[in-house]
């Protein structure tokens, strides 16, 4: 087997589906097909049960998809390492970032690389933000986009280059889109005085009280959200979970109920005409928004060379950021 055979593994691993992996990878279906068919030759055991409809890997396939992806991480960690070591980098630059982040907070850093390292290309993985810090601590990715806590991660270096308060969103012309909240304008934070703030809270509990709740499975907006139904005594009636922040925009534009995210993804999004922003205020508060990975020194010279590389790239393409835990 080579490291054709395993990607064409994970593709397919991933989309169960035939003709979507095949598309992946640039083959027919019945090419891929036969390429399994070798693979388990090869091994000795089924790796997946297949029909016309449907694929589902066995406790075999699941094993090998393990060692798959090990095998083509450590491919493209040595392919970093090697092509560091006269000071220029090669090879494939792993990245986890969600949707949103790829268009709102990634493009400076994707111009600088090509601008700087041309023989690098990012290998870009998407999915929940609430999962970009065990992508990098785990080694699956070089860097992440993420929400970055308050002092940032003991064990990741940090660099955060935007802040993004949490906002209330719902449909403009849906049955929620007219509470008696404050309205988010600027994205600055509204001054409440001492006297006004008690009051304020508890007209955002009674709203959140009677109107179902758009919220993020996991993530530093959900556990801000838990810890603030918790002080307030809120039982909260979620209609959605999401693994990401962009279906509970889709949700609340349907008028499914009251969304909470972070409002550049509200401007970043495709929705933003058809919704109303409600600020969230101090209940929920902002976060910094940026780039994380494994410290830069920590693993081998030539690991530590590619992030010491990527650390300075991100402070050009980014002047303004500041890094949280170095």
């Amino acid at each position: 087997m080579d490291f054709n055979e395993l990607e064409a593994f994970v593709a397919l691993a991933k989309a169960l589906h035939f003709a979507r992996a095949a598309a992946t990878v640039h083959t027919s279906p019945s090419g891929l097909s036969r390429l399994l068919g070798r693979l388990e030759e090869e091994l000795g055991v089924k790796l997946a049960e297949r029909d016309t409809r449907r694929v589902e890997l066995t406790d075999e396939g699941r094993a090998f998809l393990d060692f798959a992806e090990e095998s083509l991480r450590r491919r493209d960690d040595l392919r970093l390492g090697l092509g560091s070591r006269d000071g220029r980098l090669r090879g494939f630059l792993r990245v986890y970032a969600s949707v949103t982040a790829c268009y709102s907070v990634l493009p400076p850093f994707a111009e600088a690389l090509v601008s700087e390292h041309p023989e690098l290309s990012l290998s870009v993985e998407t999915g929940d933000p609430a999962d970009a810090d065990d992508a990098a601590r785990s080694g699956r990715v070089e860097l992440a986009v993420a929400a970055i806590p308050d002092g940032g991660f003991a064990d990741l270096d940090s660099y955060a280059v935007t802040r993004s308060p949490l906002v209330l969103v719902a449909s403009r012309s849906g049955p929620y889109g007219r509470l008696d909240l404050a309205l988010s304008g600027n994205g600055e934070p509204e001054r409440v005085s001492a006297i006004e703030a008690p009051e304020r809270e508890r007209k955002l509990a009674r709203a959140l009280a009677r109107a179902p709740l758009l919220l993020p499975k996991a993530g530093l907006a959900r556990e801000r959200f838990d810890r603030w139904s918790r002080l307030h005594g809120l039982r909260p009636r979620v209609a959605a979970e999401t693994g990401g922040n962009e279906p509970l925009l889709a949700f609340a534009r349907l008028g499914q109920g009251l969304a909470l995210v972070p409002r550049i993804v509200v401007e970043n999004g495709p929705f933003a005409d058809g919704l109303v922003i409600y600020d969230g205020g101090p209940a929920f508060g902002d976060y910094d928004i940026g780039f994380i990975m494994r410290p830069a020194r920590t693993g081998p010279e030539s690991s530590r060379r590619v992030r010491t590389a990527v650390a300075e790239l991100l402070e050009r393409a980014y002047p303004d950021g500041a890094w949280r835990s170095r």
